[in-house]
């Protein structure tokens, strides 16, 4: 199996870029660290701790319908809301403060058991958590299951199952594992760096 590091980013659309690198990098203070300003492709990407968000900036995009978060929706659906999570516990009300005094709605502080969280939405309409893990309680290291009717799979316990799914027939072999260019090429130039070249 695949050691992970994380998830090295989540990319998300807007139609409206400026509002969206002015709430994410102004607002939240989440510093932007790559972005491709093409006529026909935009993406800015901001660092949450060791992990990114990415904005593809498609115009004629338009917000989506704010929807509670955690609660449950019918038809389509593949995403509830992002958690973020923060260093101190006083970073969330700092945010309270700063989404209030910016006109955004935003919960009160919540006790979930193993985090304190607070809830917005961004100017597109996601739905953004903010939260800090409580001392002591660490799930990565004790995984934990509650609850009277959890998915029998679940049941199984918290590592990965095998038998499953197909193993390959055949790896692809070295001198087959070929990359193709994309988008981003010259983020890796320090020559294209619009920011290094003012």
């Amino acid at each position: 199996m695949p050691a992970y590091t994380g998830i090295n980013h989540m990319a998300m659309v807007t139609g409206d870029i400026e509002a969206t690198i002015r709430f994410w990098r102004d607002l939240l203070g989440m510093r932007m660290v790559a972005g491709i300003g093409q006529k026909d492709f935009q993406i800015y990407f901001f660092e949450a701790g060791a992990d990114m968000i990415g904005f593809f900036h498609w115009p004629g995009a338009k917000p989506i319908p704010e929807k509670d978060h955690g609660f449950p929706a019918k038809g389509p659906v593949a995403f509830d809301h992002v958690s973020i999570g923060v260093q101190r516990r006083d970073e969330l009300w700092d945010l309270k403060d700063r989404l209030d005094a910016a006109g955004f709605w935003v919960s009160e502080v919540m006790d979930l058991g193993f985090i304190e969280s607070l809830y917005s939405f961004d100017p597109n309409g996601i739905a953004i958590e903010f939260s800090w893990p409580k001392p002591g309680i660490d799930l990565h290291r004790s995984p934990a299951l509650v609850g009277g009717r959890p998915a029998s799979a679940a049941l199984e316990g918290p590592e990965p199952q095998s038998g499953h799914w197909p193993e390959p027939a055949e790896p692809t072999k070295p001198q087959d594992r070929v990359t193709y260019p994309g988008e981003g090429g010259d983020l890796a130039d320090p020559a294209s760096n619009i920011w290094k070249n003012e």
